[in-house]
């Protein structure tokens, strides 16, 4: 096993106790000690990779966000590129549904997580966005991520209820959602979908502001 596997392994395995523990006391009922315990992972190395439990919600949106990128859209319309990319976000939770509903209950009472997991959910919306397509440059691309950040949420909230295996329900949301924000007028196609603009080929980098932490969480 190379370094980088180890690190995921090590880092779905601490992900994977530390929602169990959410999913059973709620997220602010458990500690990362308690999670390392219950993962068998050694604390110190715990504690040098996660000084802070919300890192644990960080790291899981970056894994969520690599399921959902990691599949070439091109040749698709670009509403059936962002339902397909927010629907594989989707199932990268469904296996930790019960700790992030947990999460989500706790974010009304806690600003100080809501405002990180909004930060990190609104660098995951820009990626998912550049990845579809989905122009976004000036104040109409800026009004557009917003509208893309409105689905989302929208679509968060129907996951959160949903029961059904299949996710019917999420997918319903999602799909009126999308709907009403054609209709609106919100998803049009970037004229530079194909190529990066002159000032981010001159640069080398995607317009994108990086993540709060190198471990980064929907």
């Amino acid at each position: 096993m190379t370094a980088d596997q180890t690190d995921i392994f090590f880092d779905q395995t601490l992900i994977e106790a530390s929602l169990t523990l959410a999913g059973q006391h709620g997220w602010h009922r458990f500690s990362l000690v308690d999670a390392a315990r219950n993962a068998g992972l050694p604390i110190e190395q715990v504690r040098a990779r996660y000084p802070f439990k919300a890192l644990i919600l960080l790291r899981l949106n970056r894994l969520a966000d690599e399921a959902a990128l990691c599949v070439d859209d091109q040749g698709i319309p670009l509403r059936d590129k962002l339902f397909d990319l927010f629907m594989r976000r989707f199932d990268a939770f469904q296996d930790h549904r019960e700790g992030l509903r947990s999460v989500l209950h706790s974010l009304p009472r806690d600003p100080g997580l809501a405002a990180l997991l909004g930060a990190a959910t609104l660098d995951s919306l820009r990626w998912i966005a550049d990845s579809a397509g989905l122009s976004r440059h000036g104040l109409s691309g800026a009004i557009r991520l917003q509208a893309l950040m409105m689905v989302w949420t929208h679509a968060l909230r129907a996951w959160e209820k949903d029961d059904a295996p299949d996710l019917s329900e999420t997918m319903s949301a999602l799909d009126k959602a999308l709907d009403k924000a054609e209709r609106l007028g919100v998803l049009k196609m970037s004229p530079h979908a194909s190529s990066f603009e002159e000032d981010e080929i001159a640069s080398g980098l995607p317009d994108h502001t990086p993540p709060p932490s190198d471990h980064d969480i929907s």
